[in-house]
């Protein structure tokens, strides 16, 4: 009988922040070799600028439903690199870490390439040489 009755006895709730999810999609999409980094809003970057911490979450929004997360990653990516696979890598590693870490069903994750670093002039160089 004692066993019935801790079943029905909830030990509480857990809820996720949509800044904690940010930061899981952050990283886990900068683990893929090709990008370069975040895009973040002109806000962000102001913010960012003026409290001197890195932003984990910079370039990333988070929609959270009750069970499921919609994310959008605005990306830079490094020139030369083929982006329709950048983008699926991300997408891939992006879904799994969240899904591994927070427990939620990812419905989406979106990929927003909006910009595109060229190598340096001394990189070019080398490579002619």
């Amino acid at each position: 009988m004692d066993n019935d009755l801790r079943d029905d006895i909830e030990v509480g709730i857990v809820k996720i922040s949509d800044e904690v999810v940010e930061v899981i999609a952050g990283l886990a999409a900068a683990e893929i070799t090709g990008v370069v980094g975040m895009s973040a809003s002109l806000v962000g970057g102001i913010s960012q600028i003026l409290s001197g911490k890195k932003n984990l979450s910079k370039g990333v929004k988070v929609n959270l439903g009750e069970d499921s997360a919609s994310i959008d990653l605005y990306l830079v990516v490094k020139y030369g690199i083929k982006i329709p696979e950048v983008a699926a890598a991300v997408q891939t590693n992006v879904k799994k870490a969240v899904e591994s870490m927070t427990g939620l069903s990812v419905s989406g994750v979106n990929v927003y390439v909006q910009n595109v670093i060229l190598p340096k002039e001394e990189e070019v160089v080398e490579v002619e040489e």
